[in-house]
Formats: C-alpha cells, structure tokens, sequence
C-alpha cells in the first residue's frame, strides 16, 4: 500500500513537472540581418555586389534579376506549448544596386503590428522616381484577382 501511494505521487510530480515544462515559452531565431557597424561600412555608390558578399556575407535571398537586390531576412518566434508559432521579431535589410552591380541604397525594415516599418534608408538620389522589388510586392499583394485567370473580370 505503501509503494501505491509512492508512486502515484510520482507519477502525479512528473505530470506537473512535463505540464510546467510544456508551457513555457520557446523562442528560436532564424535568418541573418548584418549589424549597424557592417551596414554603417557600406559605401552608397562605391561598393559593389561582390564587396557586399565578402564584407557582410551571402545574402538570405537575392533579387531575380541580375540588377535585383540582397534581401538580409531575420525572424524570432515564440513556440508557446501546442499552441501555433508566433513571429516576435522580423527585420529585413535590403541592399539595391544599379545596372552597373554598384549599391544604389540600403534600406532596413522591421515587423511592427503586421506592417513592414523603415528604420533606416539610404538612398542615392539619382533623380529618378522607381520602386525597388519590396515596395512592388507589398503594393500588390491585395491586388490579386483570381477571376482574371479564370476567363472572369
């Protein structure tokens, strides 16, 4: 009767203990984002793609065409017991360049309330109006209208 009581209350002590553990939060980061002093190195105008690569290192994504972009992604997520992942924390650095692979301007970016924030930009002003690959897409994305591919309007 003795042994009993032991181990229920064992078993009762690993039960709290895996439903203490199973609710605490779990963060995990994923992705690269340079630091203010690698982004404070960049020359706007005289480094080039290369320079970027070897300087900062290999960007998290690129831009699809030759001329498109380095796109530095980092995100932190909270894993709280069965409970769906969140995103605490995302941060976006995006280095354009010109024709020539020259940086035209670093721009950083941030995740606050669902909407992409600058915290930072610089820009060479070469007095043309145009909007780089970020801008497009976030402009587009509540402009999809599946009945166009459907033959509808």
């Amino acid at each position: 009767m003795k042994r009993t009581g032991i181990r229920l209350k064992s078993a009762m002590l690993g039960l709290a203990l895996m439903a203490t553990v199973g609710c605490t939060a779990q963060f995990s980061n994923h992705g690269y984002v340079p630091s203010e002093e690698d982004l404070a190195a960049i020359v706007v105008g005289v480094d080039t793609r290369d320079t970027i690569a070897d300087e900062i290192g290999t960007p998290s994504a690129a831009g699809i065409l030759n001329e498109g972009g380095y796109y530095y992604v980092r995100s932190r997520v909270k894993r709280f017991g069965p409970l769906r992942p969140q995103v605490v924390e995302r941060q976006l650095v995006a280095i354009g360049f010109d024709n020539n692979g020259i940086v035209r301007n670093v721009e950083h970016y941030s995740l606050a309330d669902g909407r992409v924030v600058p915290l930072s930009r610089r820009v060479t002003d070469n007095g043309i109006e145009s909007q780089n690959f970020l801008r497009k897409l976030l402009k587009n994305i509540g402009n999809f209208n599946p009945g166009q591919f459907l033959g509808g309007s």
